[in-house]
């Protein structure tokens, strides 16, 4: 069988005996065909919004407008999005004065290279940018208490608009349930220190905080109290396939629009676990397979389908590294998989360190199975992590044999790991 799978720009290909593939789990989101081109459909999404009043109407007499955008790590096709979003804005109130927020999160700032692939240089030129920044304190509001117990300090910006929006896509999330909606607020544009609350140990570990689950889950529920105290008026999220193409939009009210694009995506993103002693999967590739940190993500999806004490295989460029120095150091500063598991379940949650909900994760993963990884990222950096280092799958199929200390066993296939809802 011959596969061509996301890694990096350019995509991996090999080749599997057909008698060794116990499975391919793939969503429908490429098969899916739209009636619509990428344009009509936002604008139809736009003409049609759920649970709210036209995007135009709700600008009336607002003169502070911000729409929080996503940031270089996410596939949003924005140059789809931003500018009928700004024609909207301006056909209600044409002397609107209109920020774009970049939601980092807890990321690095967006360089102007990657906004200008991002948005186009029409918007970077001419459009006012403003990077969120989670660790200046002064850019922050104090919003009240979020229903965990944490702080939920908000940019500014944000939370003292006349009307804020915001602009997304909607994928699975291994463990806010989904992305879009509501998470352009938390994390999108919160503090480090809320952040941090809500991205605890307790709440990363609960049953409910996984991949397509929102009901229930914690996470969720504090993103959610988040997007209500910020005042978030109005979303246009879209589902997209492994062109980075929109295939479905949303617009309108963030709970109702954010929920119908959730349930969208489930219906054509679930797939059913296939075990197999080797799980071969990805992130995507670029721009979410850019450094380790995101790459845990697709590592969740054949964690649900790899037989314990199996392998896992991804395919994950990482030309930034592994994206996060606190994640990092967690695993280069611990004498094994163990002592990190044992410190993240000792911390409260207002002890939570930067990047320990991906530390968490990784180490859950490593606790059960051994990783390796076809990268670009340096071999000691790999190491460092308890993973081993590919060059290539011929490669990473006779490591993972020699760790299985088997001749005879199944491959399962993930050709988009954070594209999939494995059940």
């Amino acid at each position: 069988m011959n596969f061509q799978i996301p890694y990096g720009r350019e995509g991996l290909q090999f080749t599997l005996p057909e008698e060794n593939v116990a499975g391919v789990l793939t969503s429908q989101a490429q098969e899916y065909e739209p009636e619509l081109s990428q344009e009509q459909l936002v604008n139809e999404a736009l003409n049609n919004p759920v649970g709210s009043e036209k995007l135009a109407k709700l600008a009336e007499n607002k003169e502070d407008v911000v729409i929080i955008c996503s940031d270089h790590t996410r596939p949003v096709p924005s140059k789809f999005l931003i500018p009928p979003m700004l024609a909207e804005i301006r056909k209600g109130n044409p002397k609107a004065n209109i920020n774009l927020l970049i939601a980092t999160g807890f990321h690095r700032p967006s360089s102007e290279k990657e906004l200008i692939e991002k948005f186009g240089s029409d918007i970077v030129d001419n459009e006012k940018i403003i990077m969120h920044k989670s660790t200046v304190d002064e850019d922050m509001v104090d919003c009240g208490k979020l229903p965990s117990g944490g702080r939920l300090k908000l940019n500014r910006v944000a939370a003292e608009a006349d009307l804020l929006l915001a602009e997304g896509f909607i994928e699975p999330h291994f463990f806010a349930g989904f992305s879009g909606g509501r998470k352009s607020v938390l994390p999108g544009v919160a503090s480090k220190e809320t952040v941090l609350a809500n991205h605890c140990g307790e709440f990363i570990a609960h049953e409910k905080a996984r991949t397509g689950i929102i009901e229930g889950n914690p996470m969720h529920e504090d993103m959610i109290f988040a997007a209500k105290k910020a005042g978030l008026a109005f979303i246009l999220n879209v589902a997209i396939n492994e062109d980075k193409e929109i295939i479905k939009a949303f617009a309108g009210d963030y709970v109702k629009a954010h929920e119908q694009g959730c349930e969208f995506v489930k219906n054509i993103a679930g797939v059913k676990a296939e075990p197999a002693e080797v799980v071969i999967t990805t992130n995507g590739g670029y721009p979410l397979d850019q450094n380790i940190y995101q790459a845990v993500k697709g590592m969740t999806a054949a964690e649900a389908t790899c037989k314990e004490n199996g392998v896992i295989i991804i395919a994950a460029e990482c030309s930034d590294g592994h994206g996060g120095e606190s994640f990092y150091k967690t695993f280069t500063e611990a004498a094994g998989i163990q002592e990190i598991r044992s410190k993240i379940k000792s911390r409260d949650r207002n002890e939570t360190v930067p990047d320990q909900w991906e530390s968490q994760i990784l180490a859950r993963i490593l606790d059960k199975f051994k990783v390796i990884m076809i990268t670009g990222a340096p071999k000691e950096m790999v190491e460092n992590m308890y993973m081993k280092k590919a060059d290539s799958m011929e490669e990473a199929l006779k490591m993972a044999e020699e760790e299985l200390g088997l001749t005879e066993y199944k491959i399962t296939v993930i050709p988009d790991g954070v594209g999939v809802i494995v059940e």
